[in-house]
């Protein structure tokens, strides 16, 4: 029999309701009949429903990365409750009797080979055509150059910005801006358009209650805006000088709002074979500029320790149709890893792979992986927020001594020590959701000593010093999550 854990249905669901449902048929007899094959690749059988007659379903393993699932129900939902019950049968360890593939599953089978077989076969043998090539690089000269106009006008509103100052911005109606945000998106360039954006939230908030917060975070994004218009025309003339209008491995590709193909980071050689990743810390925040939600997830390269993150934007306009990401507890193994442009933290993306349980070993092994100290973490963070267009805040592991309080002036506040009685503030940003506040709360309170904490290390000008925003804290016995 197949072993199939409740993570990996998790994983595979639509949304939580199907998970549900699901297991409400399985826990309730739904399934009159169950039937899996000798060689263990395919499961199937048959569920009560609401129509007349029994729903069909199976899931076929011959792909063990990719398996497919089949129903007749008539659901829009993939995998729907009823394949999800299946799985959840499996599971459980109800009894399947062993018996033929059916020869219409082996038909669809041979057709699914036949189609995969023909579109290698495309993608090596027949390479575009000579005209085909011309026409897709005469397109991407020509949106190189509409970019280029958008950055004209781009840098015309950032000239004027810093020559009247933000002041003169906050004085008068904000819908000017807003116009020339819509223009921006005619000109292919939704990265410059999410900072704009970003600049008028910041502009519309401090109009309304005069905080000055509001307006330190507007220059900030006025400065990377203007980085990243001087950057972007150096890096598109630079490739139509070259005549290479291809998309490269230049982090300013997606910066300029660029879409990235699985297939193109693989070719450029950003992939790893057979990773083992292991989630840190996940999270659901709302980006306002964007008008999308974000699931973001951070992983730790157990073979190397680096940390990456995933990320999935599920825009408003189409939340019902985007599958929301979840949290992740045990080892991800994944034939193939893939890495979006960068240098540190990573995005990352896989199609497929298994999960196994993380045991004492795999702990342990993460935690000699951190950094041994505050000083050296914080250096590390220093070197890379520094760079203006990387993100302010840097995700770190950090061996530490102890969490506890200390005092800071008036006030008792929450810190980590490390073995040289080196500290760091633990605060959480406004912007993010609080996770300090868990800390008195943890349930087991020795992981608060000789533990290593994850969270994301940031420059806080209120009292010009690194801080802290913990996520979550590691011990050999496992990861204490502060948050989902």
């Amino acid at each position: 029999m197949r072993t199939v854990k409740e993570q990996e249905i998790t994983a595979l669901a639509p949304n939580a309701t199907a998970v549900a449902n699901g297991r409400k048929i399985s826990a309730g007899g739904g399934f009159v009949m169950r039937r899996r094959s000798e060689d263990d690749t395919f499961y199937m059988g048959e569920c009560k429903g609401s129509g007349k007659k029994n729903y069909v379903v199976s899931a076929d393993y011959i792909d063990e990365v990719q398996p497919v699932f089949r129903c007749t129900c008539p659901s829009r939902q993939f995998p729907c409750k009823h394949s999800l019950a299946l799985l959840f049968e499996i599971a459980a360890g109800k009894e399947f009797e062993a018996g033929e593939i059916p020869q219409d599953i082996l038909d669809k089978r041979q057709k699914k080979a036949a189609r995969d077989a023909k579109k290698q076969e495309g993608t090596v043998n027949r390479p575009a055509s000579p005209k085909s090539r011309n026409a897709s690089k005469a397109a991407k000269t020509k949106k190189i150059k509409k970019q280029l106009e958008g950055l004209e006008l781009l840098k015309q509103l950032t000239d004027n910005l810093l020559a009247g100052g933000l002041g003169a911005m906050g004085s008068v109606s904000l819908k000017t801006y807003r116009d020339l945000a819509r223009q921006l998106g005619d000109y292919y360039l939704p990265g410059p358009l999410i900072y704009l954006n970003r600049l008028i939230l910041e502009m519309e908030e401090y109009q309304k209650d005069q905080d000055s917060g509001h307006y330190h975070k507007a220059v900030e994004i006025l400065k990377k805006l203007r980085a990243l218009e001087k950057k972007a025309e150096q890096y598109l003339n630079d490739k139509l000088e070259q005549d290479a209008p291809e998309a490269d491995d230049d982090e300013l590709y997606e910066e300029l709002g660029g879409i990235w193909k699985l297939e193109q980071l693989n070719d450029l050689g950003l992939k790893k074979e057979n990773a083992r990743l292991l989630q840190l810390s996940f999270q659901v925040s709302y980006d306002q500029a964007r008008k999308e939600y974000i699931d973001l997830g951070f992983w730790a390269d157990l073979d190397s320790g680096e940390i990456c993150h995933t990320c999935n934007y599920r825009p408003v306009k189409a939340l019902k149709y985007v599958k929301q990401e979840d949290s992740c507890f045990g080892v991800a193994k994944i034939p193939v890893l893939t890495y979006y442009p960068g240098k540190v933290n990573r995005r990352v993306r896989w199609n497929g792979g298994s999960l196994e349980d993380a045991g004492t070993d795999v702990y342990r092994a993460l935690m000699g992986k951190a950094y041994p100290d505050l000083v050296s973490a914080a250096k590390a963070v220093k070197n890379e927020i520094k760079n203006i267009l990387s993100e302010d805040y840097c995700p770190v592991m950090v061996a530490v001594r102890r969490i506890g309080t200390v005092r800071s002036g008036e006030r008792q506040v929450f810190a980590a020590a490390d073995n040289a009685d080196n500290k760091v503030v633990l605060r959480s940003r406004k912007e993010w959701q609080d996770t300090v506040s868990m800390l008195p709360m943890l349930p087991d309170h020795t992981f608060l000593e000789d533990s290593v904490v994850f969270g994301l290390m940031y420059y806080d000008p209120k009292d010009w010093n690194m801080c802290l925003h913990p996520l979550s804290i590691l011990k050999e016995q496992g990861i204490l999550r502060l948050l989902y």
